[in-house]
């Protein structure tokens, strides 16, 4: 396990060389395990985390939860970002459009791991329920942004040798794909919920449907502000 827990450092060091070596075709099964098993641990360690503010139940259960949100929206989001590439003149292989978003996705469970400490220490200095759960809205966001930046600068890489015109079609492609990825991705958040878990109420596996992740942040943050009186 410690050795697919390398390719981390290498993503963060070399992540140039890395990109170039998935544009070769090099050992990409290989690069494809090693990152999902990096990102599964570490979704996992910060899951657990975040439902160790409600309950040892909670906890286990957004250590299971977090790490299948990514892997369904990677299986959900890729398929359209690698066939609307292709339509488009893309040479790449659906392994290494796999290998790139999972580039990504290891980043943003990097951030967010490194972000669990802040996490542990606010989920034992506050009580504030709804502080609480826009602060790891706060950290999702922060974490995603770079995971998205650095697949751009991947696919910078993957097509510098295509046809600029190709090349200017697909990174509007790719722009319109990143906020199908967040609606996607917010939405099964929704669906998986609750990761945290509401105090004073018994432990769910998962909410009732009704309302979206959007309308509970904003619900949170008037609740926030009300609260601190403004």
């Amino acid at each position: 396990m410690m050795q697919r827990l390398g390719v981390i450092e290498i993503i963060l060091r070399d992540r140039f060389d890395f990109f170039a070596e998935i544009q070769a075709g090099m050992n990409l099964r290989a690069k494809i395990l090693d990152m999902l098993a990096a990102a599964f641990a570490l979704f996992a360690i910060y899951g657990g985390v975040m439902g160790a503010a409600h309950s040892p139940l909670q906890a286990v259960s957004s250590f299971i939860k977090l790490p299948i949100l990514f892997l369904v929206t990677l299986i959900i989001c890729t398929p359209s970002l690698h066939f609307f590439n292709l339509l488009f003149g893309s040479r790449q292989t659906i392994q290494q459009t796999i290998a790139l978003v999972l580039t990504a996705i290891t980043t943003t469970a990097v951030l967010l791991a490194s972000f669990a400490p802040i996490t542990m220490f606010f989920l034992l200095t506050t009580s504030q329920y709804d502080f609480f759960k826009l602060l790891n809205v706060t950290f999702f966001g922060i974490a995603g942004l770079m995971g998205i930046i650095f697949l751009r600068q991947g696919i910078q890489v993957v097509t510098a040798s295509d046809h600029p015109e190709s090349v200017r079609t697909r990174r509007l492609i790719f722009s319109l794909w990143v906020l199908l990825y967040a609606f996607v991705g917010s939405q099964m958040a929704w669906t998986l919920s609750p990761f945290i878990g509401e105090p004073g109420r018994e432990f769910i596996l998962f909410r009732q449907f009704g309302g979206n992740f959007y309308s509970d942040v904003i619900k949170s943050i008037s609740q926030l502000l009300f609260g601190m009186g403004f």
